[in-house]
């Protein structure tokens, strides 16, 4: 497992603490301003607070805390085609280049593991430096289109109506690999 970065952690989220997600979130999809990626609409846009609701209910939210306990990252997850899909991760910027995102992939190894599914897949920017080649440092390897599995190709037709699918690649890391 990846070192967590000194004076973090990573917990279970609490539903207390959907407001601060939502902040986290927020602030991450600043990154994505100068990019061209997203809309000005979407920028704006954050995970619903049903969703991490549901999310808390299921297990599927881990947090990365500072040390004062503030969430500043987070991973959302779902089980997929018998898979870990990795919904959404993000870091707050004051807190990223530390490591907090290897870390939290790293502990959806450990859960993944744990429910006996066999990889961890996620749906990302090929070429953006912290999207695709990031999750190829990883381990991750892209899925090749005639590979992909229905649940992919419906998630993909949701993705259509915002985003440009063609910058997107679906991804996938063994959990032997890790």
């Amino acid at each position: 497992m990846r070192r967590l970065p000194e004076d973090y952690s990573i917990t279970r989220a609490a539903r207390d603490e959907i407001p601060a997600l939502i902040r986290v979130d927020l602030a991450a999809s600043s990154l994505f301003a100068d990019t061209g990626l997203l809309s000005a609409e979407a920028l704006q846009d954050h995970v619903p607070a049903e969703v991490f609701e549901q999310a808390i209910t299921h297990d599927d939210l881990l947090i990365a805390r500072d040390h004062k306990g503030r969430a500043v990252g987070f991973a959302l997850t779902s089980q997929r085609g018998g898979t870990l899909y990795l919904d959404q991760i993000s870091v707050h910027p004051d807190h990223g280049r530390k490591g907090l995102g290897r870390a939290l992939i790293a502990r959806l190894a450990s859960e993944a593991k744990a429910r006996k599914l066999k990889c961890i897949t996620l749906s990302t920017f090929r070429d953006l430096a912290w999207n695709g080649p990031f999750y190829r440092g990883l381990g991750f390897r892209e899925i090749a289109a005639t590979k992909k599995a229905d649940w992919m190709i419906d998630l993909e037709k949701v993705q259509a109506t915002s985003l440009d699918i063609s910058k997107r690649c679906f991804m996938m890391r063994r959990i032997g690999w890790l």
